[in-house]
């Protein structure tokens, strides 16, 4: 009786694998297809173009299985400064850059900026409301960081009978996303209702930045 088999006499099977997935013969014999990984060294640069660096330990050479060891850490770009100036020269109700306090936002992203703040003032007879406020600036966009402006003094003392002074600190902060590389910088302003104030200053003691977000 003759033998049956499931496939037709007319069938044969044809393997033509692309040349980067097929064995090769080799000296001591078949030569599998292998993947090679790259990526940063443990604890190599951090990278200004992402926020998740990837590392990637290779095999020691000649390992038999080859065992590949891929990480990845945070690396989210930061930055800080500070600075000081004194609007004693200024208008009223003119912001005026503090000297120091600006950094750049290096890529694109969400950033948590924010802006440790300080400010003094001294008046005389007859001064009303005396007030100093600071905000962080978009340089590059000519526009204020929205919800970053802060009150840092207003005081009232109309009973005043000679020179009076006070400091005061506050937090100027927000959530700013940018398309690009941004230059930001910290304001200071000040005003009154009626008198003269002297000896005006605005102190930024710490002006940070973090990457929260790509």
């Amino acid at each position: 009786m003759a033998g049956k088999c499931g496939c037709g006499s007319g069938t044969a099977l044809r393997t033509d694998p692309s040349a980067c997935n097929a064995l090769t013969r080799g000296a001591s014999g078949l030569l599998v297809p292998r993947t090679v990984l790259t990526g940063i060294a443990p604890g190599g640069a951090v990278s200004t173009q992402r926020s998740v660096d990837v590392d990637v330990t290779a095999p020691a050479a000649g390992s038999c299985p080859e065992t590949w060891t891929v990480g990845a850490r945070l690396t989210p770009v930061s930055g800080q400064t500070s600075g000081a100036v004194s609007l004693d020269g200024s208008p009223a109700n003119t912001w005026v850059p503090v000297t120091g306090a600006q950094l750049v936002l290096p890529e694109a992203g969400v950033y948590e900026v924010i802006a440790d703040v300080q400010g003094s003032t001294a008046w005389g007879v007859g001064v009303t409301n005396a007030i100093i406020d600071a905000r962080i600036f978009d340089v590059t966009a000519s526009v204020e960081v929205l919800l970053s402006a802060r009150r840092i003094i207003l005081f009232t003392d109309q009973a005043a009978q000679s020179t009076n002074g006070i400091q005061a600190n506050a937090s100027a902060g927000a959530l700013y996303q940018v398309a690009g590389p941004t230059t930001i910088r910290v304001d200071g302003s000040w005003r009154t209702d009626s008198g003269t104030t002297t000896q005006k200053v605005v102190w930024a003691t710490n002006f940070r930045f973090k990457k929260i977000s790509d």
